[in-house]
């Protein structure tokens, strides 16, 4: 695979300590985004490099509805997708940057005129979209914009921007709506069957609080009961704006 074919400059495997360990540079900020979001490059004593998208807490907007501390979602989403053995989330990190506390995620490298609207109109890595939706579904994605799906150099879709997740009341809303009342294929069920017959999730101890978690693990259970992508019957309301 040569470089212009890699999602990511390192393995996936290597990039959470990567940047938990590495040197951090900022290169700049991220435009349109409602918090601080900085494109940041982090080395290794060895000087491999991999860029990353760093929020760091400092930087968040307080919420009416979410509590401080969005980066924690964004790493809580992550993990769970890692746990589902689904690789359409970029690695993403807690650590102690340069501006304190926060999330990063490697950077996608991706063709980024293109977003779920045009993916799915061209049938391009249904797979990854489907996971995706499910996921959603499970960590109760409040902000799933068209453009929060990128495809990668690789060929596969990755689901970015998840600071608005895991609330323990249902604030579902997202574009991903073609799905509705398609089974859930079986592959993306047996994952969240044993997912739920964990029923204990340390690797969200340090992230989410015991409602959060019991209100994942019912929305889990829900979607194996179901098996259906579901439809929304709020008339409109579950889509977020803007769309993409």
């Amino acid at each position: 695979m040569t470089d212009s074919d890699r999602a990511f400059e390192l393995p996936t495997s290597e990039i959470v300590s990567h940047f938990e360990d590495g040197e951090y540079d900022i290169e700049g900020r991220m435009p349109y985004s409602s918090n601080t979001t900085l494109l940041v490059n982090v080395q290794s004593e060895d000087g491999r490099e991999q860029k990353g998208i760093y929020k760091p807490g400092r930087g968040e907007r307080p919420l009416w509805d979410f509590p401080e501390g969005l980066y924690k979602r964004e790493v809580a989403m992550y993990r769970v997708a890692d746990q589902l053995g689904w690789s359409v989330i970029p690695p993403t990190a807690l650590v102690d940057g340069p501006l304190g506390l926060g999330s990063v995620q490697a950077f996608v490298n991706a063709d980024f005129e293109q977003h779920y609207f045009t993916l799915h109109e061209a049938g391009l890595g249904l797979d990854d979209l489907r996971q995706i939706c499910v996921l959603d579904l499970i960590a109760n994605n409040t902000d799933r914009k068209s453009g929060h799906c990128l495809l990668g150099s690789d060929g596969h879709i990755y689901g970015i921007d998840h600071g608005l997740s895991f609330h323990a009341e249902w604030k579902l809303r997202t574009v991903m709506w073609d799905f509705v009342g398609e089974p859930i294929p079986d592959a993306i069920l047996q994952c969240v069957d044993r997912f739920v017959e964990a029923d204990s999730y340390p690797f969200l101890d340090d992230l989410l609080d015991g409602l959060e978690l019991d209100a994942m693990k019912t929305r889990a259970k829900a979607v194996l009961n179901e098996g259906v992508f579901p439809d929304d019957e709020t008339g409109g309301h579950r889509y977020p704006w803007p769309l993409v």
